[in-house]
Formats: C-alpha cells, structure tokens, sequence
C-alpha cells in the first residue's frame, strides 16, 4: 500500500441537538476550519447515525474510520460528570480490546494495557453548564481525570499531551455570546496548530 498523501481527519461528535454550542460551534468550527484548509474529513455523528450495541455494521465501520485516521477530535458536552451516554456506548463498544489495546501480564494477577491505537494524534472538547471553580476543587475534575487516565491511557497511551489536549469550557448555557466566540477561537487555534504540526 502506498503512503497517504494527506492526513486524515476524524471527528466524533456527541450531542443530540444540532443547535447546540457543541454541535453548532465546536464541531462545526472544527469542520470548517479543516475544510479551509482542504484536509480529509470523516464524521462520526452518534445522535444521528443508526448506532446501537447491536449495530455491528455501524461499529466496525467505526472502527474503519478509526483505524484510517491520523487526528480524531471528540466533542460532547458533560452531563452527571460524565460524557453523554452514546459517547459512553462508543467507548464500550467501539474501543474494545484487540482493537483499541490489549492487556499484557506482569506477575500473577497483575497486567497493563498495551494501547493499540497509541500513534493517533487526539483531541476532545467538553462542555459544561457548571461553573470551573467546583469542578476543578471540589470535584477535583473528575470528568477530565478519569477520560484521560481512565479511557485515552488504554486506548491512546500514557501521554500527557492529552491532558492538556483535553480542553473544558465551562458554564456555557450562561456566558455571553462574546464569550463562546473566545471558545471557538481556541477550538481554531488548536485545528491550525494541529495541521501544521501534523502536515
């Protein structure tokens, strides 16, 4: 197989209402700006796609999209400290192990993951209603924390890029027009940073 000529792009967007900031900003600010620049663009649109555990076809064609991409961006907004429960599914199904890692044993009982999709380049959006101060304390970011060690450490390895690749914008429902305009600023910004990074 010859080398790619150019780099391939996945964007896996989680939300059920398209004039929602996630789905009508983010995401499409991340379209857009890819498009500009005539890059290869995949979507995966859980809410609107026929994607179900029993959807076989759906998932494996997931997987394709996966196994195909170079940079994959998640956008979904937060709901009871956790992704929205199809960006959920997709982890449970989609990133299952022999696809997305594997576990390798140490001693006995002991294993570790060996992440299988370790040289994607990724990044992911979330949004939340609350505000960042009882988030990050009282909360200790429980949401960012257990995605990042809990999901990408398996799937995408132990990077701290992905921490700070990990990017909350809080209090959205409420912030002033101008305020969600500065949000997709940094959703571009990152984009263009990535394509000249990648590119």
């Amino acid at each position: 197989m010859g080398k790619k000529n150019k780099t391939e792009n996945l964007i896996i967007i989680g939300h059920p209402d398209t004039n929602s900031f996630c789905y009508n900003g983010i995401y499409k600010e991340i379209e857009k700006t890819l498009k500009e620049q005539n890059e290869n663009i995949s979507v995966i649109d859980l809410y609107r796609d026929n994607f179900t555990r029993e959807n076989k076809t759906v998932i494996n064609e997931y997987k394709k999209l996966i196994t195909l991409s170079d940079r994959i961006y998640f956008v979904s907004p937060v709901w009871w400290f956790r992704c929205v429960p199809l960006m959920e599914m997709f982890f449970d199904e989609v990133m299952t192990p022999q696809f997305a890692f594997e576990f390798l044993p140490i001693y006995g009982v002991y294993g570790y993951p060996k992440p299988l999709l370790a040289k994607k380049h990724v990044r992911t959006y979330l949004t939340h209603g609350a505000p960042a101060l009882p988030v990050l304390t009282i909360y200790l970011n429980s949401v960012k924390l257990r995605l990042v060690m809990g999901v990408y450490s398996f799937v995408f390895g132990w990077k701290l890029s992905h921490w700070f690749r990990t990017k909350q914008f809080f209090s959205v429902p409420f912030v002033t027009e101008e305020k969600r305009f500065k949000f997709l600023e940094i959703v571009k910004k990152d984009v263009y940073h990535d394509m000249r990074k990648n590119n």
